[in-house]
């Protein structure tokens, strides 16, 4: 319900011939206030994830986090999950695309409020946080350390003890159980990584409880933007929910040409990995005896129209982590609306994805929409 107050402030503009806006201070239809209503509530009810058994653990947590930070998970001992996820950069590095041993093919991604994601990682290679969490470090363009070699440096390690206190003996373990054991390690830290209430999540309580004086503070010209979002833009259709993510993965129109003679495949190689991986929801390393979720790997397939689509992130905070997209062309807000203001239609390779018009925004609608998109920051909880 969006409060008695609104719907007699609604019904007085009718009777005495006042529009919507003027009456009420808005920018918005009521239709398009329905829509805005969708994005929320926000924080978002969460619990411990049953494939992991040491989400919520108090002392997981804590360690997941040391361990993000130790150059323990590496085979130089010199490079650790921060050297990526960088903390003075919002989580990510920066760089168009991610840096290891050589130049990574897609941009790092932010970590934050990764606990309500469905899929994992640009093309959804994995469809659990601890897995995505374990693979960069055993990748050989990133930590390239070896199951054998992880083992050997926890044992001696300082986080030994703490290590043995949750999952008994480490010399008992196979080291295949080890990285398993470090990835949910490492899961536990980063769910507690969620971003704070922003000025768009106030906004749209105050219209859901008929609070308009509140409502009334949003900026004018983020109305206009968000206006735009949920009405002729549609960015809603993709990014939707509480999240400003619908999980599942589009054609952007980004050219998927990593270099000469060599494409990212995005979401049909992400489920060809996901299908061999031994750390899926359907997989023995899950703790979970009921396999809840586990129907999504084992009914995915590849498909011609998943070939050059990628994972919708999510907007909260977007502000804060440019460059943008699955390669990082972008490096601006303004850059990806304008992007999408001009769309290239030749460019949509995906079947199905005819929905992405040129909007052809003039200068101001750009820049409502990123003004829009700025009141979706908040401030950022420390990694």
């Amino acid at each position: 319900m969006r409060g008695l107050l609104t719907f007699l402030v609604f019904c007085w503009a009718v009777m005495f011939g006042a529009s919507y806006a003027s009456a009420t201070g808005l920018l918005l239809s009521e239709d398009e206030i329905g829509l805005v209503l969708s994005h929320g509530p926000w924080p978002m009810e969460s619990a411990s994830d049953p494939s992991n058994v040491m989400s919520g653990n108090r002392d997981a947590i804590e360690l997941g986090r040391k361990l993000f930070f130790s150059p323990v998970l590496s085979s130089d001992r010199q490079t650790s999950c921060a050297s990526c996820h960088v903390p003075d950069l919002n989580s990510t590095d920066g760089l168009p695309r991610g840096k290891g041993t050589r130049s990574l093919d897609r941009n790092t991604s932010a970590l934050y409020n990764l606990r309500h994601n469905r899929w994992f990682g640009w093309a959804g290679q994995n469809d659990n946080l601890w897995a995505q969490s374990l693979a960069p470090i055993s990748h050989p363009d990133e930590m390239q350390l070896s199951d054998q070699g992880l083992k050997r440096s926890l044992a001696v390690s300082e986080f030994r003890g703490d290590y043995e206190a949750l999952f008994g003996t480490l010399g008992d373990d196979d080291p295949q159980q080890v990285l398993v054991n470090v990835g949910k390690l490492l899961a536990a830290h980063l769910e507690t990584l969620e971003t704070g209430r922003t000025a768009f999540d106030e906004f749209r309580d105050a219209l859901e409880r008929g609070d308009l004086e509140t409502a009334a503070v949003y900026p004018a010209a983020a109305q206009r933007g968000l206006s735009l979002f949920v009405g002729r833009g549609g960015c809603n259709f993709c990014h939707s929910g509480p999240l400003f993510s619908n999980g599942e993965f589009h054609d952007a129109g980004v050219p998927y040409f990593i270099e000469p003679g060599r494409v990212d495949s995005g979401r049909h190689g992400g489920i060809k990995a996901l299908r061999a991986s031994p750390y899926t929801l359907d997989g023995v390393f899950s703790d979970d005896p009921g396999k809840t979720g586990a129907w999504a790997v084992q009914n995915v397939i590849t498909q011609h129209s998943n070939f050059g689509t990628f994972r919708v992130p999510g907007l909260r905070s977007v502000a804060e982590t440019a460059p943008y997209m699955h390669n990082g062309s972008l490096s601006s807000l303004d850059a990806v609306v304008e992007h999408y203001s001009n769309i290239d239609m030749e460019r949509l390779h995906a079947d199905g994805e005819a929905l992405l018009k040129p909007l052809n925004l003039n200068d101001q609608q750009i820049n409502d929409l990123v003004q829009f998109l700025k009141t979706l920051s908040a401030p950022l909880p420390e990694l």
